[in-house]
């Protein structure tokens, strides 16, 4: 058995941290300087096997825990989340060093793992099924929730904790056992955070290190159960091709392009700062940023001022210094974000600010938060996820064409208003076509409310309820105490065959 180290390509498998059967090993590099962070290696097919097997034997035992048990454990887990500093500081240190979240941020998104398996915990303790007004007299009839068996969880890089955290609380909550892949990008923060998990089941939990090829043995195991997954629309769509051919049931968080609308009737001052918040929080790299404004022609040239002067003031750095913005996760993704701005100026498009790398950080894959103006429906930014800090402002006539162009998408993750007028908030809730509306304040989330998309944007529902049906399959139950001959049943009474329909 291993130690965590960022020396040594490991896996986990609740308690042990194990070496990999081969060496397929990559270094980690800091995408703010490019130095070696340490290394993570790509799980074999006989370490997914094994990860698997212990999650199936330890479901055996996890499932006959019995509800108040099972809170009791996950109010555990959640006081060791909370209390252990230690822990949480060098996850969210070498969560910054892998993909450049800024350290406060990382901190932060820790400090609301602990409440989701508390809310679970307790959810789960609740709600165990629901007795049906009965169809027959003497008949107790009912539905109860159990668990699948075995969960599998492909996580996304840029909440690689937190987004881990509300499927395995409801997972656990529910019965299941959970194995874990986590992103390439965020091995080790994820990795180093199995630690808080050792004083459950062994083998309950495991963390399996890989790439889509990983993922794929597991969704495609016959001893996997459920999937929960959060990524780009072209892997999701592969999750859930994979899911539908074995009748695999999955959550599927695959992004999306969200619109933010800033009415005529919006508080301009709040409206640029939340804007900023909206675009540029963790360099534009969260599914629910705002992508596509469309601001109404009234306030337009007023409200794009007052933006760009408060996104002029963002600091651009290392995460683990005292800046906002810091690099984006790779090459890969700034390659991406200054291929859609330049074909956006090409078709016409205006800079107002950013638009290019930093001159002072020229050094890893930092980007200047960017607005452009003048986009129109021709430009790829507007069809595509730029997934970067780009914010792209259409000028519209008014709410109505804002409405209208903002559903004009095939993503529907989120959408945003700000507008101190009444009825335009009541209709933006009622006709913007997203799982999720904001009005005035962008981004929040609920872990009572359910996070997810319309249309190419995803499946399912992670939190709340809908969070915790995900894991859990019901069963109709029909328990008629006093046993007796019912009259509908075989042979029929010789009457039945002469009887008249009339």
């Amino acid at each position: 058995m291993a130690t965590f180290n960022t020396d040594t390509a490991l896996r986990f498998i609740n308690p042990e941290f194990l070496p990999l059967s081969a060496g397929r090993v990559r270094e980690v590099q800091d995408p703010a300087t490019l130095q070696a962070v340490g290394q993570v290696g790509l799980c074999a097919e006989a370490d997914v096997q094994a990860a698997i097997d212990a999650a199936t034997a330890a479901q055996q035992q996890w499932r006959l825990v019995d509800a108040k048990s099972r809170a009791a454990r996950l109010h555990q887990l959640a006081n060791a989340i909370e209390q252990n500093v230690a822990v949480n500081r060098e996850v969210a240190r070498l969560m910054t060093l892998e993909m450049g979240k800024p350290f406060p941020e990382a901190m932060g998104e820790l400090a609301n793992c602990a409440p989701i398996f508390r809310y679970y915990a307790e959810m789960a303790r609740d709600d165990a099924g629901k007795v049906a007004g009965t169809t027959q007299i003497g008949s107790f009839q009912h539905v109860r929730y159990e668990p699948y068996g075995v969960s599998v969880h492909i996580m996304p890089f840029n909440f690689p904790i937190l987004l881990m955290c509300w499927t395995v609380a409801a997972s656990l909550a529910a019965g299941n056992a959970c194995i874990i892949k986590p992103a390439e990008a965020t091995t080790l923060c994820t990795l180093k955070f199995m630690e808080h998990f050792v004083a459950l089941l062994p083998g309950l939990v495991s963390c399996v290190p890989g790439d889509a090829t990983t993922a794929q043995q597991l969704v495609q195991s016959a001893q996997t159960h459920a999937v929960a997954f959060t990524g780009s629309v072209a892997a999701g769509k592969a999750v859930a091709v994979a899911c539908a051919e074995r009748m695999k049931p999955c959550v599927i968080e695959a992004g999306g392009s969200d619109p933010l609308i800033i009415s005529r009737h919006a508080p301009l001052d709040v409206a640029a700062a939340g804007a900023v918040t909206a675009a540029f929080h963790l360099s534009g790299q969260i599914c629910t940023s705002a992508e596509r404004f469309y601001v109404v022609d009234e306030i337009h040239d007023e409200f794009v001022a007052k933006f760009a002067e408060r996104t002029r003031a963002l600091r651009i750095g290392h995460g683990l210094e005292r800046s906002e913005i810091g690099p984006m996760v790779s090459e890969a993704a700034r390659n991406k974000v200054m291929r859609l701005v330049d074909d956006a100026v090409a078709k016409g498009a205006t800079v107002v600010c950013g638009g290019r790398i930093p001159p002072a950080h020229t050094v890893g894959w930092f980007y200047e938060p960017t607005i452009l103006t003048g986009v129109t429906a021709d430009m790829a930014i507007l069809q595509e996820e730029c997934f970067g800090p780009v914010a792209a402002i259409c000028r519209v006539a008014d709410f109505d064409e804002a409405v209208r162009q903002a559903n004009d998408s095939p993503f529907g993750l989120g959408a945003s208003l700000f507008s101190t007028d009444l009825a335009e908030a009541m209709e933006a809730a009622e006709r913007l076509e997203a799982g999720m509306v904001w009005v005035n304040n962008p981004l929040i989330d609920n872990d009572a409310l359910p996070f997810g998309g319309w249309k190419m944007s995803g499946l399912g529902r992670e939190l709340g309820r809908q969070g915790l049906e995900a894991f859990r399959r019901s069963k109709m139950v029909i328990i008629d105490h006093q046993p007796k001959i019912q009259d509908w049943w075989y042979p029929y009474a010789d009457d039945v065959f002469y009887r008249d329909p009339a």
